[in-house]
């Protein structure tokens, strides 16, 4: 027969209560305990990133910026007189001298215009001679009647000392002797009038024929610009170069017209180049004048030294221009695409490590640390100093030894600490 035994009945209940409430305990002790874990860190192929130790030595500040190599000589060649395109003798790309006729226009009014002041200045050259002629006539005529005058004089004078002679001696009366004198003395008195009418008459000659010339003077002049007008309608190069263009906007064309004062051509002396690079705006504060500068035409390089710097910021960058040193590698030429390093300085026993993706000056970043063993990387706050082109100074954050990755790793924001696969 069955006996009843209470006290297994407890036993079980108990042994079955302190199981529920270890698993419980457990289930509590297991989710604190991975609520506490956290999270996996994400992996990061070692091929994808491009890492770089921390040194400390000497550090070569530079700055880089694109451009093209542009002539130091360019010479527009403007339009002084209006015409119309008869001929273009040389195209862009030829080398051409200083007299060599580019371009021919063509103006009937300029050609009118010359004929009309040749047959202005012949004449007055014509009216001129015949002015010195009759002037010439009329002194002639006053040297003469001054001349003739002037032996009235002297005989009345013989004659009046001749009378007062013959009154001495009495041989005839003093009023003969008396009329003598009087017409010798009125003869006297018109020669000198005559003479000095001779002087003004010579003196307004003279103005007369001065006048004549200045006009004439004017005239030739008038006809000297004319002639220049017309001569300026056969463009040449003023100077020994390459022509570059034709036309200032749109090429030129045979039978176009064009206005005084238009650009019509542009000759450049390929033997005088300069680089002209531009510098993003954030870069060029620390340029200066002379600051020595690096060339690459993709054909060579060359060392220069900086001349310029644009106050003007023009989207975003500042030009900057470089005059060569040396002489220039084979195939330079106008307009050439090239890349410009600037020295700025150099900073002696400087922390220093290859520049980051998003790196700038004086600024706090945020870059990942690789351990020891390289499996890991672990972000770090680093302090930046001055920057280079391919270097930044390390102000904190970072030893001597320390590896840095330096690729882009904006993916992993939200992560501090990555695996390296």
């Amino acid at each position: 027969m069955d006996i009843d035994r209470p006290d297994l009945a407890r036993a079980r209940g108990r042994r079955r209560f302190v199981l529920l409430s270890g698993s419980g305990l457990a289930v509590v002790a297991l989710t604190v305990g991975l609520a506490q874990l956290k999270p996996a860190a994400p992996r990061v192929e070692k091929a994808a990133i491009y890492t770089d130790t921390v040194k400390r030595g000497e550090m070569l500040r530079q700055v880089r910026g694109s451009g093209a190599l542009v002539p130091e000589e360019i010479h527009w060649i403007p339009v002084t007189t209006a015409g119309r395109v008869r001929a273009i003798l040389v195209l862009p790309g030829a080398r051409v001298a200083a007299d060599t006729v580019l371009v021919e226009l063509s103006n009937p009014e300029i050609e009118h215009d010359v004929f009309e002041a040749e047959w202005q200045v012949k004449g007055a050259e014509a009216h001129l001679a015949r002015l010195e002629v009759q002037l010439e006539s009329e002194r002639l005529a006053q040297e003469a009647t001054a001349a003739a005058l002037d032996a009235d004089c002297r005989v009345a004078k013989l004659d009046a000392e001749a009378d007062e002679k013959l009154v001495a001696e009495k041989l005839i009366d003093r009023i003969t002797a008396m009329r003598s004198r009087t017409r010798a003395d009125l003869l006297s008195t018109r020669c000198d009038l005559e003479s000095r009418r001779l002087v003004i008459l010579e003196g307004a000659h003279k103005a007369q024929i001065a006048a004549q010339e200045a006009d004439l003077a004017r005239l030739r002049a008038t006809l000297e610009l004319r002639q220049e007008q017309r001569a300026a309608l056969n463009v040449r190069a003023g100077i020994d170069g390459v022509l570059q263009r034709l036309g200032d906007r749109e090429s030129l064309q045979v039978g176009q017209q064009v206005a005084a004062g238009a650009n019509l051509a542009r000759v450049a002396n390929p033997a005088r180049l300069k680089a002209e690079i531009k510098v993003v705006e954030t870069q060029a504060k620390d340029i200066q004048h002379g600051q020595k500068a690096e060339i690459d035409t993709r054909n060579g390089t060359v060392l220069g030294h900086v001349v310029r710097i644009d106050p003007a910021v023009i989207n975003g960058t500042v030009t900057v221009d470089v005059a060569l040193d040396g002489p220039l590698p084979r195939g330079a030429r106008p307009d050439l695409s090239i890349e410009g390093t600037i020295e700025l300085e150099r900073l002696d026993d400087v922390l220093y490590v290859g520049r980051p993706v998003h790196a700038d000056s004086a600024g706090t970043l945020g870059l990942f640390r690789l351990s020891p063993d390289g499996k890991e990387a672990v972000r770090i706050p680093v302090q930046l100093g001055r920057s280079s082109v391919s270097t930044v100074e390390i102000v904190s954050g970072l030893e001597v030894g320390d590896t840095v990755i330096l690729s882009d790793m904006s993916p992993w924001d939200a992560h501090d600490r990555v695996v390296i696969d």
